[in-house]
C-alpha cells in the first residue's frame, strides 16, 4: 500500500511540475534534492547557490587565483599588510531600494563578528580588528596579522555578502532576517518550503540583469523522480558537485540523448577518506597504513566514477596553490596492507575472516550523507576491500544533518572528506582542520603532532614570506601524509545536465554558486 501511495505522490510531484515548466515565460526550470531553506548570508542553512543568485561580495575571486573588483571598484593594501582599504561603487542598490555604500559594508560586517563562533571555519573572522567608514562609499579594514587570503575570503559565498540593513533584527542578523534584500541579480519572489522557490530579476541591479525572466528551483528530494522530471520536461536542469545531483550512470545515459546537453567541470576538488586517528583502532599508525594500501583506487574511479574524476595521490590536486609538494603516497598493495596489521598484531585466527587482537575484532565504522549519488557505492567498494585483509567495515547511510551530528561528536572510525575546491583550497580548508565540527578536527585529536600541525597553520596564514609560507605548506601536507590521517580518492568535478534549449551554461569559480545569471533560452 506504501508503495502505491508512494507512487500516486510522485506523479502527483510530475503533474505540479508539468504546470509550473512555462518556458515560454522566458522562465527557467531548476531542480535540486534540497530546498534553498533560509538563504541569509550570513548564516549556513541556505543554500549557497541561492543565496549566491541574491547576495553579492567586494571582490570576485578569478579562475587564475586573483580577484577582481565588483561592488568594490579598487582597493588599497597597506604596505605591513594589515589594512585594507575599500573604494566602493556608487551606483548599487539593495532590491527594497536602500542604498549599498560604506555604513551598509559595516553594517554587516560587524553583524558576521557579531557571531565569531559560527563562522570559526574561515580564518579572516579572527584577523579582523575593526571595520571603518572613511566616506560614504569608502570603507577601512584593519587586521590583526597580514592574513593572506583576505580578499580570497571576501569573495566567497558567505559570510561577507551584503543584506539591506533595513532586513536586520535589532541590528543584528545571527538571529534571522526580515528578509532577504540583496544587491544581486535576482531576488526572491516567493518560496513555499519543500516545494519551490521562484527567483525574479532584481529590478535595481547595476550590473547586466539577466536575459532569463525568472528562476525556479523545484524541490525533488528523489533522483529516480529528478531524472524522470527533467527527462519529461517538466524541468530543464539539474546541477551539482561531487555526486550530490546525479551520479556518472545518469549522466551518461542523458549524454546519449539528442535532447539534452551535458557538462562537467575541470577537476575541482579533492575526494578522500579521513581516519579518525582518536579512536582505538584507527589511533595506531600502522592500522592507518594499512588502510591506505588496502583501498584500490583505480577500481573506484573506474567502476564507481566511471573514469569522470582523476585518481588522487594527494589529499589537496597539484594544482591548488602551494600544493604541487612531493608527499609519501600509498599505492594499491593488499599484502603489504596485512604485512602491517600483523605488525600491529591484528591476527587472522585460521578459518576466520575478520582479524583479532586480544579478543578484539577488527571492525570499524564509516559513515556517509545519503544526499550524495556516489558515495554508497565507494563505500561498499571499500568495505569489499577491507575484507580482502581481514578487516569489517561497518556502513551507516544517514541524511546530511545525522551525517553531520557524528561528525561533530567525532562517532566514526572512517568518514568522507571532500575539500571545497577553488577559492577556498587550500587556505580556508587547512584553516577549518582547527574547528571542531569539522571531520579533519576530529580525526586529527589523536595525533601527537597536533599542535604543531595548528602552528604551521598558523604561520603559513600570517606569513609574508612567499618562500617561507611555502615551506610551511610543504611540511603540514608531508605530515599529514606521514601520519596516514587521510586517504586521497579522486579530484572531484561538477557536473550539470540540462536541456539543449537552454545556453549560456557553464560554472562559476566555487562549485557551490551556479550562474543563472548567465543562462537564457535558444530564439
Amino acid at each position: 500500500m506504501k508503495k502505491v501511495v508512494g507512487l500516486f505522490a510522485i506523479l502527483l510531484m510530475l503533474l505540479s511540475l508539468s504546470v509550473n515548466a512555462k518556458r515560454e515565460n522566458n522562465e527557467l526550470d531548476y531542480a535540486s534534492t534540497k530546498d534553498i531553506m533560509d538563504i541569509n548570508p550570513h548564516l549556513y542553512l541556505g543554500e549557497m547557490a541561492a543565496q549566491n543568485m541574491v547576495f553579492e561580495p567586494l571582490v570576485l575571486n578569478r579562475e587564475d587565483g586573483g580577484v577582481s573588483p565588483f561592488l568594490a571598484k579598487r582597493w588599497e593594501v597597506s604596505a605591513d599588510g594589515k589594512s585594507y582599504r575599500f573604494y566602493l561603487r556608487d551606483d548599487v542598490y539593495f532590491n527594497d531600494g536602500e542604498k549599498f555604500n560604506a555604513q551598509a559594508v559595516k553594517l554587516n560586517i560587524d553583524a558576521v563578528l557579531a557571531n565569531k563562533a559560527r563562522h570559526a571555519w574561515m580564518g579572516l573572522i579572527n584577523e579582523i580588528n575593526q571595520v571603518n567608514v572613511i566616506d560614504a562609499d569608502t570603507v577601512e579594514l584593519t587586521l590583526y596579522h597580514p592574513y593572506y587570503p583576505t580578499l580570497t575570503e571576501l569573495g566567497v559565498t558567505r559570510p561577507f555578502r551584503f543584506i539591506s540593513p533595513k532586513s536586520f533584527i535589532h541590528g543584528q542578523t545571527k538571529d534571522g532576517v526580515k528578509d532577504y534584500a540583496g544587491t544581486g541579480p535576482w531576488m526572491l519572489a516567493e518560496h513555499k518550503k519543500n516545494q519551490y522557490a521562484r527567483f525574479v530579476v532584481n529590478p535595481h541591479y547595476w550590473g547586466k540583469k539577466p536575459a532569463l525572466n525568472s528562476v525556479v528551483w523545484h524541490v525533488i528530494p528523489d533522483r529516480q523522480t529528478l531524472l524522470l522530471a527533467l527527462q519529461k520536461g517538466d524541468i530543464q536542469m539539474i546541477f551539482g558537485a561531487d555526486g550530490d545531483m546525479t551520479d556518472m550512470e545518469a549522466y551518461q545515459a542523458f549524454s546519449s540523448k539528442g535532447q539534452f546537453a551535458t557538462l562537467m567541470s575541470a577537476p575541482i576538488a579533492s575526494r578522500a577518506i579521513v581516519l579518525n586517528s582518536n579512536r582505538p583502532i584507527t589511533h595506531d599508525i600502522f592500522v592507518r597504513q594499512a588502510l591506505e594500501y588496502a583501498v584500490n583506487k583505480a577500481d573506484i574511479v573506474t567502476g564507481v566514477l566511471n573514469d569522470s574524476e582523476t585518481l588522487a595521490g594527494t589529499l589537496m590536486s597539484p594544482s591548488a596553490p602551494y600544493s604541487d609538494v612531493k608527499v609519501k603516497t600509498y599505492h594499491y598493495n593488499p599484502d603489504k596492507a596485512r604485512a602491517l596489521l600483523t605488525q600491529a598484531g591484528w591476527l587472522l585466527p585460521a578459518g576466520q575472516t575478520v582479524r583479532v587482537k586480544e579478543d578484539e575484532r577488527l571492525t570499524l565504522l564509516l559513515s556517509y550523507d545519503t544526499n550524495n549519488a556516489a558515495e554508497k557505492e565507494i563505500a561498499e567498494l571499500i568495505q569489499d576491500n577491507f575484507k580482502q585483509i581481514g578487516v569489517e567495515l561497518s556502513i551507516i547511510g544517514e541524511e546530511k544533518q545525522a551525517f553531520l551530528d557524528r561528525q561533530k561528536r567525532g562517532d566514526f572510525d572512517l568518514q568522507y572528506s571532500l575539500s571545497w575546491g577553488k577559492p577556498y583550497d587550500p587556505a580556508s580548508f587547512v584553516s577549518s582542520f582547527r574547528v571542531p565540527a569539522h571531520a579533519d578536527y576530529q580525526a586529527q585529536l589523536g595525533l601527537a603532532s597536533r599542535a604543531y600541525i595548528y602552528k604551521l597553520i598558523d604561520d603559513l596564514l600570517i606569513s609574508t614570506d612567499e618562500i617561507a609560507r611555502q615551506a610551511d605548506y610543504r611540511e603540514l601536507f608531508e605530515l599529514l601524509a606521514d601520519e596516514a590521517i587521510y586517504i586521497p580518492l579522486s579530484y572531484s568535478r561538477t557536473k550539470v545536465i540540462y536541456d539543449r534549449q537552454v545556453t549560456g551554461v557553464g560554472f562559476n569559480v566555487s562549485q557551490y554558486e551556479i550562474p543563472f545569471e548567465k543562462m537564457s533560452f535558444r530564439p
